[in-house]
């Protein structure tokens, strides 16, 4: 692990790890906040019907940008300096993304009564989805700029971008509680990943004459083609977990009520706190070591060495967490959502177990084992459904978080015999192969 902290001190901190830090923090204070305003002025009930826009909206997103931006980035970084490539790559995507999203955003608009019986039950916001359809296409070009920006290396001003959109953000989220109260929150989830675009604009302008290269005659399917594994990839797993929350959610609706729905919905924003540090620094670091790695016993290094380094400090970071839920409920929330305080244990042993198994997962990723990757993935939002509903109608709401915890300790279980011979096996110096 050595090699890790030389990385760090040496790459990260000195290149940008002050503005990633600030816009993390930045990002979980304005969670925060929210989440304050939003127990005050809304209560249970209305977390739950944010839970699942907030949902639903993901979902559209994932499918508006098509999973393109996450490979595109890698590409641009190949050919940023090969014009030709560089054109036919930025202009696919392009109006890969914008016909797509203006598809989506017909497809919402026209079908917003449908789509608000799914999501918000007996309720009628329908006029919510057909704003968030116009609002559409201006989040997938925003991800466009975002990704061009990221291909181009331009990590300084993609981060101050960020920062000063979580800011604004906040601000309009804030505003629109405070004034009308749910039409106003719901309101805000749909209107503020929009809002960054205005600022992204402004962060573009770097590479004037990259704009000039976006032809539609350039478009070349064989871009697509070589993106397709990450397209893939990007949907199975930023589409199907949204869902299952939102069948959850609306069976604890059905069965036990909208305040439970709404408790559970403040236990996994809680959650969604601690777990962006773990997460920013396992992307930050796994991800691109991995790719390195060619033998067995690297691999089994790192992934050791990040329990026996990273995975303590975790660990009591979560102690602590559990220890002080009494008054994070009342610092995060509001006397109402006292019972959220029982759903701490479960949420925080699956979470623990989640990181251990995303740890050695991200080897799917860093060495392109796609199908693997998409079954295991599958497998995980199927059995929590499943055990999610019949621990619900079992236990009542601690249901729910005993399926999160039952669903991550059998992927885990999974995981490791999967990679069982490779972190517990008899391996030999030499071979670099199958791995």
């Amino acid at each position: 692990m050595k090699k890790f902290f030389h990385y760090i001190n040496n790459e990260v901190l000195v290149k940008a790890a002050s503005l990633k830090t600030q816009n993390l923090s930045i990002k979980i204070i304005a969670g925060i906040l929210i989440s304050k305003f939003i127990a005050m002025f809304i209560g249970p009930e209305g977390m739950a019907l944010i839970g699942n826009l907030r949902n639903f909206y993901s979902t559209i997103q994932s499918l508006a940008i098509g999973g393109l931006y996450n490979g595109v980035v890698k590409f641009i970084g190949r050919s940023k300096d090969n014009v030709v490539e560089l054109t036919k790559t930025i202009s696919t995507v392009f109006y890969s993304g914008f016909f797509i999203s203006i598809f989506l955003a017909f497809f919402c608009y026209y079908k917003a009564e449908f789509i608000n019986d799914l999501i918000f039950t007996n309720n009628n916001y329908a006029y919510i989805i057909e704003i968030l359809a116009i609002v559409l296409p201006f989040y997938a070009l925003n991800m466009f700029i975002f990704s061009i920006m990221n291909g181009f290396s331009k990590y300084r001003i993609l981060i101050i971008i960020n920062i000063i959109g979580q800011i604004l953000g906040l601000l309009v989220t804030m505003l629109l509680i405070w004034q009308n109260n749910i039409d106003g929150a719901l309101l805000s989830v749909v209107i503020t990943p929009a809002l960054n675009l205005l600022i992204s604009i402004t962060g573009i302008a770097f590479r004037k004459n990259l704009m000039s290269n976006i032809q539609i005659t350039s478009i070349n399917f064989s871009v697509l083609r070589n993106l397709g594994p990450y397209m893939i990839m990007a949907l199975v797993s930023s589409i199907a977990l949204p869902i299952v929350y939102i069948i959850i959610r609306n069976y604890l609706i059905a069965e036990i009520g909208m305040k439970e729905a709404g408790y559970w919905t403040a236990m996994t924003r809680v959650s969604d706190y601690y777990l962006m540090f773990i997460n920013s620094l396992v992307a930050l670091y796994i991800l691109p070591r991995f790719g390195e790695i060619n033998t067995h016993k690297e691999f089994r290094k790192e992934i050791f060495s990040f329990y026996k380094t990273i995975m303590p400090f975790f660990a009591l970071l979560l102690f602590i967490v559990y220890l002080t839920r009494s008054y994070l409920v009342t610092l995060l929330f509001t006397e109402e959502f006292r019972p959220v305080v029982d759903l701490f244990g479960y949420q925080i042993l699956g979470d623990v177990l989640r990181v251990m198994a995303m740890v050695i997962a991200y080897k799917f990723l860093a060495k392109k084992m796609f199908l693997h990757f998409i079954i295991l993935e599958i497998f995980l939002f199927i059995i929590m459904y499943v055990s999610s509903i019949y621990l619900i109608d079992a236990f009542g709401l601690k249901g729910v978080v005993m399926g999160h915890f039952v669903s991550y300790l059998m992927y885990f279980s999974i995981i490791l015999l999967i990679f069982g011979s490779s972190l517990f096996g008899v391996l030999n110096d030499e071979g670099i192969d199958n791995f």
